[in-house]
């Protein structure tokens, strides 16, 4: 009996505990806790980092700008090559920040607090933006001080110095400021190319009384072997030219009219010497004490969209002066002067030229060639849409007697004369004064051609002037589609021609009847004096 109550007490103990069968086994079920619940597995994109906070981009003050190399960034782009980021900000930063970055875009979300703004830096230290950027050097850091008075010429040069042995760099010169420089040369052969930026205003001493003593007066900016140079701004180059227009040494300048002896020399404004590679673009350059501009022995020369000016009777202020220089082009430009708005000297070689307004002037002129009987070579020169207004001459080829060498294969196309006193004129006759003497020899002319010359000419003189050289004439000169009326009168001056041969492809206004016909019976022994 006892046997059976103990068998019964263990069977009801043991039923309270309840059993599934699972595959002949049996499982306790055990409830989990929520936490405990196995994690659905997350799918992570591929080439996806997720960043911890302490490798996050830390914030950039606005102002900061740091180095970039071919980057676009909105606000912060740190150092990267050729990646793409997008933490989105949760507060603005400054748009013109970039890092160092070579192609990148990115933004930045600011995480902790900013750190220090960096040192300021001295107006003209320089500063690079990138590993191959330009370095800028603003005149004022090196001790310019840009108030018209004081002689900022140590400062330029040590910036040119500096640019030169460490470029690629940018000599700055402010707006707003006005420098002082004596006579100067900017020498290379340079490191790399160079950009001069003239956003203020340069100007030398005040005239022959303020020039000092040991300096050359035939100059005043000089660059030496500038290869790659880039002359360019918004600013003036401004000549202080009147005092020396007028010394008594000047035409017309002494009493009553006269020219007087003495010391004459006055500086060219900016001369350019065995450099290649040039660019002059947008700046204006005044008041020259005589030519403006002057190339000598360059090659792949560029003008563009620059402006020239000084008063119409400043004597000897060509615009742009060319010699023994090839390959040249002048475009877009505006120049009025005391004399040539361009003067194509000996040895110019391919010189292009369009899209010039000039005047008042004496025109856009090849010469004077073979002064003091030397030989002068010119061969590939245009000269296409552009204007002369209220000028001594148009277009222009001068040559002295006695001279030897060739003028050819020139084109005059598509220029408008306003009011012109010459606006077709071959003078191998030239001379300044009326004791020339005549002389045999003479620098020959050949393969000219006016097509599309049209508008006004000055009554005082006729309209197309021809005078070559009685014993080498002028050979194969081409007129097409000229146009020429008086500006004053109704009555319309016959052409002047001398010894020359050529033909009217069209008809012309007025008619060129005296032209000579074919060519010269000694065309043999002239044309082997020609140069090309």
């Amino acid at each position: 009996m006892e046997v059976s109550k103990m068998l019964l007490l263990l069977v009801l103990v043991w039923s309270g505990f309840g059993c599934t069968s699972v595959h002949g086994r049996f499982h306790y079920g055990i409830a989990r806790p929520p936490m405990a619940e196995p994690p659905s597995q997350a799918v992570v994109p591929a080439n996806s980092i997720s960043l911890p906070p302490a490798l996050a981009p830390q914030p950039v003050h606005p102002s900061y700008s740091g180095n970039s190399a071919n980057s676009t960034s909105t606000g912060y782009s740190g150092n990267s090559t050729n990646t793409t980021s997008a933490y989105p900000p949760s507060e603005p930063i400054g748009a013109g920040y970039s890092g160092n970055s070579t192609n990148s875009t990115s933004t930045s979300t600011p995480v902790s607090s900013p750190p220090p703004l960096p040192a300021p830096v001295d107006a003209g230290t320089a500063t690079r933006n990138s590993s191959n950027a330009t370095a800028v050097l603003d005149v004022r850091a090196f001790g310019a001080v840009g108030d018209g008075v004081a002689d900022d010429t140590e400062a330029f040069k040590t910036a040119w110095d500096i640019a030169c042995q460490d470029g690629p760099g940018t000599i700055l010169v402010p707006q707003g400021y006005a420098f002082k420089i004596l006579s100067t040369i900017f020498a290379g052969p340079c490191h790399s190319e160079l950009t001069f930026q003239v956003d203020g205003t340069i100007m030398p001493p005040d005239g022959p009384d303020e020039w000092p003593r040991n300096n050359n007066r035939r100059q005043w900016l000089v660059f030496y072997r500038a290869n790659g140079l880039k002359l360019q701004g918004r600013g003036v180059i401004d000549g202080r030219g009147e005092k020396w227009w007028n010394l008594p040494c000047k035409p017309h300048k002494g009493p009553n009219g006269t020219t007087l002896s003495g010391p004459c020399d006055s500086p060219v404004a900016l001369r350019f010497f065995m450099s290649s590679n040039l660019i002059v673009h947008g700046i204006r350059v005044q008041n020259s004490p005589q030519f403006h501009f002057r190339f000598d022995n360059c090659r792949n020369v560029t003008v563009d969209a620059i402006s020239i000016s000084s008063p119409a009777l400043s004597p000897n202020t060509d615009g742009i002066h060319v010699e023994n220089t090839e390959m040249v082009g002048i475009y877009n430009s505006v120049i009025s002067s005391g004399d040539d708005c361009i003067s194509i000297g000996a040895g110019s070689i391919n010189i292009d030229i369009r899209n010039v307004t000039c005047g008042p002037s004496h025109g856009i002129s090849i010469g004077s060639l073979g002064t003091k009987n030397t030989r002068a070579c010119v061969t590939n020169i245009t000269v296409k849409n552009s204007v002369i207004r209220h000028s001594d001459n148009g277009v222009r080829i001068k040559t002295w007697q006695g001279g030897s060498g060739s003028v050819s294969s020139v084109s005059f196309d598509n220029i408008r004369m306003d009011a012109v006193k010459n606006p077709i004129i071959i003078d191998q006759y030239y001379c300044l004064s009326k004791s020339c003497k005549n002389q045999t020899s003479a620098v020959y002319v050949s393969d000219v051609s006016y097509t599309g010359i049209k508008g006004t000419y000055d009554v005082r003189s006729p309209p197309i002037h021809f005078g070559c050289s009685d014993s080498v004439p002028c050979t194969n000169i081409t007129l097409s589609e000229v146009v020429l009326l008086p500006a004053q009168a109704y009555f319309i001056s016959n052409p002047f021609c001398w010894n020359v041969y050529g033909v009217m492809a069209t008809q012309t206004i007025p008619p060129v009847s005296c032209l000579l016909e074919g060519f010269p019976s000694s065309i043999m022994a002239i044309g082997s004096d020609r140069c090309y």
